[in-house]
């Protein structure tokens, strides 16, 4: 038996209301909200989020990371290599990008489905448009991550019964590298070509399976718009086709496919055949049989939880969040590019936030050091994780003139349950909302980014759920 072990779903804390669009702009906007990832958050850092919930809980490493998005933040540059590293994945485990297209991640889920040994597969997008567009609006920022394997790694929660994949090629949605508005030749044209697509692959899914119709009790379908989304879907034998998300998320682009099937698995019941019907550039069916495993495999953070939970941003701070509104910055020099050189010597800091603890003592030091506090002793340490981690914090401050795409910072210290005490960027919090005695959990974040190196490394942020 081959299919889903884990899944988990990653919604940055932001959302934006898009009827402030119109009301700033002049046109575009709508209803409801849209997800925005914050200004330190990109493919990557969401990917390690959703992939972290993904792992927890699974104590083999996957072999492994498939990562699927249409927003890279490098060209040329492997970017899962910084979601291996902040996942403290072995050096052996394979790490590659997917393309740079919204069907990416339904392609690397097939790939690990096809293959043997476990793969996480994590899909993560920032999505966006010009100023009043319908791609600004529409879009949703977003992550999701599956681990895929057999019933040697686990417990499988949804069997792969059979699947189909139809591809043409013909311009419907498309951007060039760089630019920020995707241009779409004519969305009636879309539906007329890609909803055959998604109806033959779907009948040759079902044959695949060996089930009709009438078997699955759910799907979910995603598409590039939401017309052809509904024209695809009531084509399904009458099938029930849950809710897309597109008026609490938006469209998510190539963490779509993903953020829905996660969706689709966290309201299926064990014994179910559940559908991931994926149109875009051809059609993608996958159907999967969930287990009895589903109903004690819950996510540590569930997909309707993080629905309803979230602030409001500012329409105007989105702007300059996504470099559409250039706003004056602290007068202060703007940070140098991050040594690649010292940032290879202390990878499982930088990037596994891994500390060392006294053999004999049982301080923890942050960052990790090889000399004992009293000097009495040399590299005598044990690594410490504390990605996971929680603390509390001692003392902050709020500083309005150090440099930050988004000033002010917070800046706190932070004192762990395991031990040890560090100085951190807080994060996803207004300064208001500062206090000592707050409890924090570990994300990994962008600091900056200079000469087109990003600085990844990990901050505070508030556990809302305390």
């Amino acid at each position: 038996m081959r299919g889903v072990l884990s899944s988990a779903v990653y919604l940055p804390y932001r959302r934006l209301e898009r009827a402030d669009i119109g009301a700033f702009v002049g046109q575009g906007g709508g209803k409801g909200t849209r997800t925005v990832a914050s200004y330190d958050e990109d493919a990557t850092t969401m990917a390690v989020e959703a992939g972290r919930l993904a792992l927890r809980g699974h104590g083999t490493p996957p072999d492994r990371v498939l990562l699927g998005t249409a927003n890279p933040a490098y060209a040329d540059k492997t970017n899962a290599t910084a979601v291996h590293a902040a996942l403290r994945l072995p050096a052996d485990a394979l790490a590659l990008d997917l393309g740079a297209s919204a069907r990416s991640t339904v392609g690397g889920l097939l790939l690990a489905l096809g293959a043997p040994g476990t793969a996480l597969v994590a899909a993560a997008d920032v999505r966006t448009g010009l100023p009043g567009g319908s791609d600004e609006a529409a879009g949703g920022d977003a992550a999701a991550a599956f681990l895929i394997g057999d019933e040697t790694a686990g417990p499988v929660v949804a069997e792969l019964l059979g699947s189909a994949s139809v591809t043409d090629e013909f311009v419907e949605r498309w951007r060039a590298p760089g630019d920020a508005r995707t241009k779409v030749w004519d969305e009636k044209f879309s539906e007329v070509r890609l909803v055959p697509l998604g109806v033959r692959a779907w009948n040759r899914a079902l044959e695949d399976a060996g089930i009709v119709a009438g078997d699955v009790a759910a799907a979910a379908v995603s598409a590039p718009a939401q017309r052809v989304a509904r024209a695809t879907a009531g084509k399904l034998d009458g099938v029930h086709v849950i809710d897309d998300l597109a008026g609490a998320v938006g469209n998510a682009g190539a963490a779509q496919p993903a953020l829905l099937l996660a969706a689709l698995l966290e309201q299926a019941e064990p014994g179910q055949v559940v559908a991931l019907v994926c149109v875009g550039d051809g059609a993608d069916v996958l159907i999967f049989r969930t287990t009895g495993a589903l109903a004690t495999a819950r996510s540590a953070r569930p997909l309707a939880e993080q629905l309803t939970s979230g602030a409001q941003l500012p329409y105007g701070k989105f702007l300059a969040w996504r470099g559409m509104l250039p706003v004056e910055p602290p007068r202060r020099p703007e940070p140098a590019r991050v040594s690649a050189t010292a940032a290879a010597r202390s990878e499982e800091w930088k990037f596994g936030f891994v500390g060392s603890k006294e053999r004999d003592t049982g301080v923890v030091h942050l960052p990790p050091a090889r000399v004992s506090r009293g000097g009495a002793h040399t590299d005598e340490m044990d690594p410490v994780p504390l990605s996971d981690a929680r603390g509390t914090v001692v003392t902050f401050t709020i500083d309005r003139m150090a440099y930050s795409p988004s000033p002010p910072i917070v800046f706190a210290v932070v004192d762990f349950d395991e031990g040890g005490r560090v100085p951190l960027e807080l994060t996803d919090l207004d300064a208001d909302e500062a206090a000592i005695g707050l409890r924090v959990e570990m994300t990994f974040r962008r600091l900056y980014a200079a000469d087109g190196i990003v600085n990844y490394f990990w901050k505070g942020r508030l556990v809302r759920d305390a």
